[in-house]
């Protein structure tokens, strides 16, 4: 069976102020840094023909999605089950609200990330069983080159199942705003090729450059 490649991208930045919130599912839109790092990456990988394109449905994923592949944007399954983490009633709330009004809960999840949840919201537990439920549904009926744009979280869980690293470590790997991780997959066994890469945002044009030869694999 030949292998499979990965391209997983968090989506670009949100507006301004709500990073210092938790976000969660509320779905806001890219910020202009967002979009301009959205069409970087779409340079970057234009030398890539993409066999599927996956995204999760909420808008943040969905557009950095449809920016980096234009005209085909009719390609695109967006699927619910790559949405980020469901926070439940933390969503929208501060950080440091949460710390002042939930002194204990907050304590808590700090002790044990994977398996603490807040009101109406999710576990990274949960999270990790719909999202690798998903991806492993995508990997079943897919091969080739597939395009995933996701979430910080989402991108991590599915990063450290690549590894074999424990969930509890997952926020030890880097996911910058508008990110790529290049995946392979050959069953039964996983290798990643690139992580958290984030191009300029002006492309320089550059000849038989070594990532250029990367991207072009399988072309």
């Amino acid at each position: 069976m030949s292998a499979t490649n990965l391209y997983l991208v968090r989506h670009g930045a949100i507006i301004k102020g709500a990073e210092k919130s938790y976000i969660g599912q509320i779905d806001i839109p890219l910020s202009e840094e967002g979009v301009a790092q959205a069409s970087s990456l779409r340079k970057w990988l234009q030398p890539v023909r993409f066999d599927h394109v996956f995204s999760s449905d909420l808008w943040r994923a969905e557009r950095t999605c449809r920016i980096i592949v234009g005209s085909d944007a009719n390609s695109i399954e967006a699927i619910p089950a790559l949405r980020e983490i469901s926070l439940g009633e933390w969503e929208g709330v501060t950080f440091r609200e949460i710390q002042e009004r939930f002194p204990h809960e907050y304590a808590a999840r700090g002790r044990d990330i994977e398996n603490w949840r807040p009101s109406g919201g999710e576990s990274f537990s949960d999270c990790r069983l719909r999202v690798l439920n998903a991806l492993r549904g995508i990997l079943d009926r897919t091969q080739g080159n597939i395009l995933l744009v996701a979430h910080a979280g989402v991108n991590r869980l599915i990063l450290c199942d690549a590894l074999g690293i424990p969930m509890a470590n997952f926020h030890c790997i880097a996911q910058d705003y508008g990110c790529l991780n290049i995946i392979e997959y050959a069953h039964p066994r996983s290798r990643l090729k690139l992580l958290n890469f984030t191009p300029p945002t002006v492309v320089p044009v550059v000849e038989n450059d070594a990532f250029s030869d990367l991207l072009t694999m399988q072309r």
